[in-house]
């Protein structure tokens, strides 16, 4: 049974009139669930009892259930563990900073990508999520914020999963945030990670879309790449920017290069001249991310020194860069970090 969050606003106006009643009802439907935060079909009081019974039939209405909530020692981070319909499991997390409040989802359970320092994808792939499920995880989060006058304003796809390869539910839920009768989020608030899938970077890139688009670079060179990121043997480095330099000419959108730093494998000032020299010129920003541990993997953070060393390079070669603050290392909740829970 297909989740009804799983539906764009046309979809369901198609399903109304394809069930014999007026579709100006999807409309209802969707302001009961995106405004007024119905939990069932009952809640509806002004559909008649006869749709609502089809609607029952047709559609399960949630899936997703809250198993726990964990918080950083700052209050910043929020990690919720969801329980899906067929008993699987995945994690997003709402980051507050000032008046932003940012939602990272989950496409997958599981990753396809099995990144070295990442603690996702240490099972593989499990399965795709649906449009639905995708959608949910900002539903109930969104609600949450509204019991303190917030609303979700940012998303980026940088949860659990590799949404180039769970492309067309991606794509779907990009257009339910974005329609003004469900979230309203504008597209250039929201954020499409990718390791370096390059046919659907080139998709992308012929959507009529304005998202941003994040490449997880994570090294110099394709020799250090395909050590860090096994995905990486698929796709030539230099391929890999090229789409992305596409992508950005094709959107007009600026794009960013996000790059793990692991101490003793891509953290040298050698290693951040070759990244220096394979950007130079290109409109681009690289954000350096600390690694964040994860249970079980034998890797290391760089000291202090090593990261400004490398990021000193960049800038001087006229990189624009920025240096992460890691949010919600605390409670597993930062990049990387987030598991494939059994418990």
């Amino acid at each position: 049974m297909q989740e009804i969050t799983s539906l764009s606003l046309e979809s369901l106006k198609s399903w109304m009139e394809l069930n014999g009643e007026k579709a100006f009802r999807a409309l209802q439907v969707y302001d009961w669930i995106y405004t007024h935060d119905a939990s069932s079909f009952e809640e509806m009081i002004n559909l008649g009892k006869e749709l609502r019974q089809k609607l029952t039939a047709a559609f399960r209405f949630p899936s997703l259930k809250l198993l726990r909530t964990v918080e950083s020692e700052d209050h910043e981070t929020i990690k919720f563990l969801w329980e899906l319909a067929d008993g699987k499991r995945v994690e997003s997390v709402l980051i507050m900073s000032a008046t932003r409040r940012t939602v990272c989802v989950s496409c997958q359970v599981g990753c396809p990508a099995r990144c070295a320092f990442c603690a996702s994808g240490r099972e593989g792939l499990i399965r795709n999520l649906t449009v639905g499920e995708i959608v949910e995880q900002t539903l109930h989060i969104n609600r949450y914020l509204k019991l303190k006058g917030e609303r979700v304003c940012h998303i980026v796809f940088m949860g659990m999963g590799e949404p180039m390869e769970n492309y067309d539910a991606v794509i779907q839920s990009i257009a339910i945030f974005n329609d003004p009768k469900a979230f309203c989020i504008s597209q250039r608030r929201i954020t499409v990670s990718t390791v370096g899938v390059v046919e659907g970077i080139e998709k992308l890139a012929k959507e009529d879309l304005s998202v941003n688009l994040v490449l997880s670079l994570h090294a110099p060179n394709q020799h250090i790449r395909k050590k860090i990121i096994p995905y990486a043997r698929k796709y030539a480095l230099e391929e890999i920017v090229m789409a992305m330099e596409r992508y950005s000419k094709e959107t007009k959108r600026d794009i960013t290069y996000e790059y793990t730093l692991l101490a003793g494998i891509n953290d040298g000032a050698q290693h951040a001249k070759e990244l220096a020299q394979i950007l130079s010129g290109k409109q681009c920003t690289v954000n350096l991310i600390p690694y964040n541990p994860v249970e079980g993997l034998n890797l290391q953070r760089p000291a202090k020194e090593a990261i400004e060393t490398f990021r000193a390079i960049l800038v001087e070669a006229g990189i624009n860069t920025t240096w992460r603050y890691t949010k919600g290392k605390d409670i597993a909740a930062a990049c990387g970090q987030l598991a494939l829970q059994k418990s």
